[in-house]
């Protein structure tokens, strides 16, 4: 059997790959026969391939009012989405069974998800195979063209459909009222813990007091902030440094990383490169990781750690599959949905309550409850049970419905369109 899988595997972003080679190894452990291709909606084929142009055209970007920012990325992705839509109509023609997942891929960014989930659903529909939405995140706000292009899902033979937490449940059926019903399938980034690590970047010892601390670039949480800017936690280097005098003055090391894209470790350099931290850079109290290029490398940083405070939310998963502490803050309900669902909601850190004080009472609090084994296995369990489920589920379908003929091969091509709305 052959599992087509579709998502942002080979995104800046390792978080995105580590779901991918999770879901990836969930799928192909199912059953001795199953083969598992993934493509990235992009259009990406390796880690690390992203455009180094990016993190300037987001800039300009969210300079642009929501409007307009639709209709440039409208025209930008005409051309390579209608390449894409060939490569993805070849790779369907031999699947038996397709999974869009995991990942917050039901997100209006400014049609940018839409319009490339829209092309991947319009082609599962034409091929007549059948579909599992799998795990995915689901934003709360989508334009009316947004709204259409998810649609398109209704044209597609859907077997299954499943989001990652609360939050994005109550999401889905917001915006699809009347179907299709959607289950609670853990988030695949759960399974990190199995991953094979390579021995060329061997994993150090976790010193009992060190701090990991995942940087994100501040334009990037605005720009898909559900919050107001000026709430976002950690916002500039001079607070990144405040906190990291704190941190050692608590008896913590603290290591600065990133989850791979390439902005956020730009902002990490000026980090490191503030006056204020040069002692401790000497001194070794404080250090800084390499920039990861592959989802394996960011896992054996977060090893080196005794607890982890991130904005980034499969720095926090992958934290939680390897049985490190966590601390999370907020900018975005994806992160509170997690926390809620994995029972550890004081850990995520939100509103008037983020001050460097909160945050530094929080890493001393997680370091030392710590996360219990009896407590986090479920929930790894039903992350690899959920995903090898739909291997099952599709072959039972198909014995049930054997598939016809092969659907019409005419094309189609995906319509490319901005309408004027009032939504963001």
């Amino acid at each position: 059997m052959k599992v087509l899988v579709f998502n942002v595997k080979y995104s800046d972003n390792l978080g995105d790959g580590l779901l991918a080679l999770c879901l990836e190894k969930a799928l192909a452990g199912s059953r001795a026969d199953v083969k598992v291709e993934t493509l990235d909606i992009a259009g990406r084929t390796e880690f690390g391939s992203t455009n180094s142009r990016r993190a300037g055209v987001l800039r300009v970007l969210q300079m642009l009012p929501a409007a307009a920012r639709r209709i440039v990325i409208s025209v930008l992705l005409q051309r390579s989405l209608r390449r894409l839509r060939q490569r993805f109509d070849r790779s369907l023609r031999s699947a038996d069974l397709v999974v869009i997942g995991g990942g917050n891929l039901f997100q209006d960014d400014d049609l940018n998800f839409p319009l490339k989930v829209g092309l991947v659903l319009d082609c599962v529909a034409r091929s007549s195979k059948p579909l599992a939405i799998h795990a995915v995140g689901v934003s709360a706000h989508w334009s009316k063209t947004a709204l259409k292009l998810f649609g398109r899902m209704r044209g597609a033979n859907v077997i299954s459909v499943s989001v990652r937490d609360q939050v994005s449940l109550a999401n889905w059926q917001s915006h699809f009222p009347a179907g299709p019903l959607a289950t609670i399938a853990p988030d695949p980034g759960l399974l990190a813990r199995e991953l094979s690590l390579p021995e060329v970047y061997p994993a150090s010892h976790a010193n009992t007091k060190t701090v990991a601390v995942c940087v994100t670039a501040p334009f990037i949480l605005r720009r898909h902030a559900s919050i107001s800017a000026s709430a976002i936690p950690l916002a500039d280097a001079s607070q990144y440094a405040c906190l990291i005098q704190g941190a050692v003055d608590l008896g913590f090391k603290v290591k600065l990383f990133c989850n791979g894209a390439r902005e956020d470790q730009f902002f990490l350099a000026q980090i490191a490169r503030l006056p204020e931290l040069s002692n401790l850079i000497r001194e070794g109290r404080l250090t800084t990781a390499p920039r990861p290029k592959r989802p394996e490398e960011l896992v054996l940083i977060l090893k080196g750690a005794s607890v982890i405070l991130a904005h980034r939310l499969h720095a926090c998963i992958a934290a939680y599959s390897l049985g490190i502490p966590h601390v999370g803050l907020s900018w975005d309900s994806k992160l509170p949905g997690f926390f809620d669902y994995t029972g550890r909601g004081k850990y995520c850190l939100s509103g008037s309550e983020i001050t460097q004080a909160r945050i530094l009472s929080a890493l001393v609090e997680a370091h030392i409850e710590g996360i219990e084994p009896q407590t986090s296995s479920p929930i790894l369990e039903a992350a690899r049970l959920k995903a090898s489920n739909l291997v099952d589920l599709a072959s039972a379908m198909h014995a049930l419905d054997p598939p016809a003929a092969k659907a019409d091969s005419k094309k189609t091509r995906i319509k490319l369109y901005v309408e004027a709305d009032e939504a963001d």
